[in-house]
């Protein structure tokens, strides 16, 4: 099999509200060099875009979709049940239940559609693009050098005693 050494990861959210939180993403991915295109995709408002979408990812070199979603938080297994592209869900926050329902729509997957759940909000975001920079690093040596720095930053960053 041969190596694509040029996958991207596409950034796909529900709404332009989500884009607040899914902004960390591209900003990770940008520090590791990873190319990446950002969406909005309304699992419920959009639905063919959302199709089509899922169904010519592999064909349009993306080889890791991270799906922001909130509220019954749909987008990212509706994708998964599309493709067999990795999926990583990041639940948006709320203001009715924090997130938590966006969680546990995006964590309780019936088996075999797997997405792969961040956590709520920022954080999440932020793992998602490291986790989708991670899996692009296996057939991009210049990907993981940035990771495996980027690592070792943020281990040196910590002090060892408190001052």
């Amino acid at each position: 099999m041969k190596k694509n050494r040029n996958l991207k990861v596409a950034i796909v959210m529900g709404s332009q509200s989500d884009f607040k939180t899914m902004k960390l993403s591209a900003k990770i991915l940008k520090t590791m060099g990873v190319k990446f295109e950002t969406k909005i995709i309304s699992a419920h408002r959009t639905p063919k875009r959302m199709y089509e979408f899922a169904e010519n990812a592999s064909k349009n070199n993306i080889g890791v979709i991270i799906a922001g979603a909130g509220g019954s938080a749909h987008l990212p297994g509706m994708i998964s049940a599309i493709t067999s592209i990795p999926v990583l869900g990041v639940p948006i926050e709320s203001k009715k239940l924090k997130g938590l329902d966006s969680l546990l729509s995006i964590a309780q997957m019936p088996k075999g559609i797997p997405v792969g759940t961040l956590a709520i909000g920022d954080d999440g975001a932020i793992n998602a693009a490291l986790l989708a920079a991670a899996i692009i690093s296996n057939n991009n040596p210049i990907v993981k050098k940035k990771l495996n720095n980027w690592r070792l930053s943020q281990t040196r960053s910590v002090k060892k005693n408190p001052r």
